[in-house]
């Protein structure tokens, strides 16, 4: 492909971003993957070169731009090397009006900047939301995973993680033998951070509520040493299949799987309840604390959708608060730095079940009300909002 049919390329998926983004379709990675299928032609530089471009455009645009030529005209103003692709050739976008507006730049909608600032991130810390995010990896102790994983080129160690491996943002690695026998899994180091708050031990009996794909049942497996019970559910049964071949690529043998039917799950688990030593809520969320791997998320996010985001976690923190045995643990997670989703939420949950405390949950983050916050500034992680909550 010439650099002028890689731009036109480049333009052509993010109007398919953009589209998905206004009626909740794929997410950019599929598109792109989509794109190319049908498009066997391109090789792999091309394929990377058309990727660089798509995300470069995304995470430059707070506001969702009005179609893919806005984003890399926008893209264009300030890099002459991609204004001079636009060049009216065969294959090639045309040339740039000297009138024609491109995006603006940005870090987010006006209003979600707003919110965050009202949640305590300010402007330094937002613009590290859009960031490129580093490739972390979880050692699997349960499949022999050790320290001498560490001298891989590139690989460091990450403060607060004792598991964590941290590679340059593309490192390929799950064509290494390390992935393909189960050494390591692919987990951001602040998700590995959160799950640290359920203290899970040997012998426990621990559901995961939310557990989509299974990336911290798997971890919470390996913690326990394959010693105890997890139950690990969700209501997304394509999520959930997911975690079946993880499971027995990592040798962890204690996770049951459990579909459950949305706003029906107390039945589904009536045999659960009081009973679970640890409850862990990673609960559906705006996502605003992983936009550096997800960036067109934030064109998704309006203040209904996250309205009703709250309104599930409050249902499922309750539920979850049915299931704890006394004196156990209730681990609430939310990948967003707004406090109606993370401080807030369990302040209220707090305010409901006056019997209950919450307890330290993690020594990483700072603290934000009942919890602790990770922000990819601070911690160079995802952002993450974790709080322990004890049952009397």
């Amino acid at each position: 492909m010439t650099p002028a049919a890689r731009t036109q390329a480049a333009i052509e998926i993010l109007d398919q971003v953009i589209a998905a983004a206004r009626e909740g379709g794929a997410a950019a990675d599929t598109l792109i993957a989509r794109y190319f299928a049908t498009r066997r032609y391109a090789g792999s530089k091309d394929r990377r070169a058309v990727r660089e471009l798509v995300y470069a455009a995304i995470r430059r645009a707070g506001d969702m731009p009005d179609t893919g030529r806005a984003a890399l005209v926008g893209l264009a103003r300030e890099d002459a090397a991609i204004a001079a692709t636009f060049d009216g050739s065969t294959h090639g976008p045309a040339p740039i009006a000297g009138d024609e507006v491109g995006s603006a730049t940005g870090v987010a909608p006006s209003w979600l900047i707003d919110r965050l600032a009202a949640s305590g991130i300010d402007a330094d810390e937002a613009a590290a939301l859009i960031d490129r995010a580093p490739l972390d990896l979880r050692l699997n102790r349960l499949r022999g995973g050790g320290d001498d994983l560490f001298v891989a080129e590139g690989a460091a160690r990450v403060p607060g993680a004792p598991d964590a491996l941290r590679f340059p943002s593309g490192t390929a690695i799950e064509q290494s033998a390390a992935f393909r026998e189960g050494l390591v899994e692919v987990q951001d180091a602040g998700s590995q951070m959160v799950t640290l708050a359920a203290h899970a031990a040997p012998g426990m009996a621990v559901i995961d509520l939310c557990a989509g794909a299974g990336g911290k049942s798997l971890a919470l497996a390996a913690a326990m040493r394959n010693g105890g019970m997890i139950l690990a559910t969700d209501t997304d049964r394509a999520r959930l299949s997911r975690l079946a071949p993880r499971a027995d690529r990592a040798g962890a043998t204690i996770v049951e799987t459990r579909l459950l039917d949305p706003e029906r799950e107390a039945p589904a688990l009536a045999d659960w309840q009081d009973r679970a030593d640890v409850v862990l809520v990673d609960a559906p969320c705006s996502g605003t604390g992983t936009w550096r791997r997800n960036p067109e998320a934030r064109w998704r996010l309006t203040p209904v959708r996250i309205d009703r985001l709250v309104a599930i976690q409050r249902r499922l923190l309750d539920l979850a608060a049915t299931l704890v045995r006394p004196g156990g643990a209730l681990v609430y997670i939310v990948c967003s730095l707004l406090d109606e989703e993370g401080a807030g939420q369990v302040d209220d949950f707090l305010a409901r079940h006056p019997d209950w405390h919450a307890d330290a949950p993690i020594a990483a983050g700072l603290e934000r009300g009942a919890g602790r916050r990770l922000t990819p500034r601070h911690d160079g992680t995802d952002g993450f909002f974790v709080a322990r909550l004890i049952r009397p």
